[in-house]
């Protein structure tokens, strides 16, 4: 990988949040946060990050709309799905809406690092990536 990948944090904890970009800035990546839908995808707009850390239950616009409006675009970035949320209904919905991974809260974070580098690392994804 060439320079700092661009990771996109949205969960609406604030410890969380936290919690998530010192693990990622540790391993080199270069975190930004969102709280909302809303804000996810403006910053998703403005910043185009290499990958989406997404949760799902959130206010405002929650993580089904948000992989809802991603799966409509022709350009967009990789989309981990990071949530409580673990029946296999919602994991398949996730991935019916382009999801390229479903992480179940609690994780490790050695496992989201290893599973970020993995979808990282397939190249140009089915999305047309910028």
């Amino acid at each position: 990988m060439s320079g700092r990948r661009r990771v996109l944090i949205v969960d609406d904890e604030p410890d969380v949040l936290l919690t998530m970009r010192l693990i990622l800035e540790s391993e080199g990546f270069e975190p930004a946060l969102a709280a909302d839908g809303e804000t996810a995808l403006r910053r998703i707009d403005d910043e185009q990050p290499d990958v989406v850390l997404l949760d799902i239950m959130m206010p405002v616009l929650d993580g089904w709309f948000v992989l809802a409006e991603l799966a409509g675009r022709s350009r967009r970035p990789r989309v981990i799905v990071c949530s409580a949320k673990s029946s296999p209904v919602d994991i398949a919905r996730a991935e019916e809406l382009g999801a390229d991974h479903y992480v179940t809260k609690p994780f490790e974070p050695d496992d989201l690092v290893a599973i970020i580098r993995a979808t990282l690392a397939r190249g140009p994804d089915r999305h047309a990536h910028l």
